[in-house]
């Protein structure tokens, strides 16, 4: 089963300093049809202005993945825990047992990223936060920047505390990735720039593509693309 999800069908927030989009029901928009997807429980498009962000405030039990687009987002927690992500990277927060957190954008110009919440396999764990760098190159397939899965083991992608991944790859016009999702899984894919199609459907920029049943996934990338892939668990 392929679902695609146009941009425009998309949840919507917009106050004076976020714009954003939301995949599922997520604050005040409510989609019985879209309540989260496996292990994935929130997808959302976000657009922070400049000088502005998310004032600190509390999470627990939830593993909270950000993948930035463009620009740049500072983070601080009540750990101690501080650094800045940049464009193509992914930073990963257990919220674990709790923690307090903020998400500002300190640069001159809007900050663009997907916030992933995914549920975590095991509960209270001790929080944290960790960020890496994702090569934006052409050529190299689906890099795993954050994994829980025990296959992905050794191929330095941050931990997740949940059975699940998220993967990500820029591809040149007409390239193709794959990736083996297996029985019973599901996954959710989005093409931040580019149309993609995905064993065969059509995507544009910004959709939403949800994928169950499917025990292989093909992309191919009908312009310049970036993707960004949320293997979810089992249905």
């Amino acid at each position: 089963m392929i679902e695609i999800r146009p941009f425009a069908s998309l949840g919507s927030f917009r106050n004076e300093w976020l714009n954003a989009r939301y995949h599922f029901s997520f604050a005040r928009y409510r989609d019985p049809k879209r309540m989260g997807l496996g292990r994935l429980l929130v997808w959302n498009d976000d657009e922070v202005a400049p000088h502005t962000g998310f004032a600190p405030h509390p999470h627990d039990n939830m593993e909270i993945i950000t993948f930035l687009r463009e620009g740049a987002i500072t983070h601080r927690d009540s750990l101690g825990h501080e650094g800045v992500t940049r464009a193509g990277d992914v930073q990963v927060m257990h919220a674990g047992s709790g923690i307090v957190h903020s998400e500002m954008n300190h640069e001159s110009v809007p900050t663009r990223l997907f916030q992933i919440w995914i549920l975590p396999n095991q509960h209270n764990v001790q929080p944290g936060w960790g960020t890496r760098e994702f090569p934006r190159e052409t050529g190299q397939g689906l890099q795993v920047l954050a994994s829980g899965r025990a296959s992905h083991a050794g191929l330095g992608a941050l931990p997740l505390y949940a059975d699940a991944a998220v993967m990500a790859a820029k591809l040149a016009p007409g390239e193709q990735v794959s990736y083996a999702l297996g029985a019973g899984r599901v996954a959710y894919l989005v093409a931040p720039s580019g149309e993609i199609a995905v064993n065969g459907h059509e995507a544009g920029t910004r959709d939403g593509v949800a994928i169950a049943d499917e025990a292989e996934i093909a992309i191919t990338a009908r312009s310049g693309a970036e993707i960004v892939l949320v293997d979810a668990g089992a249905a």
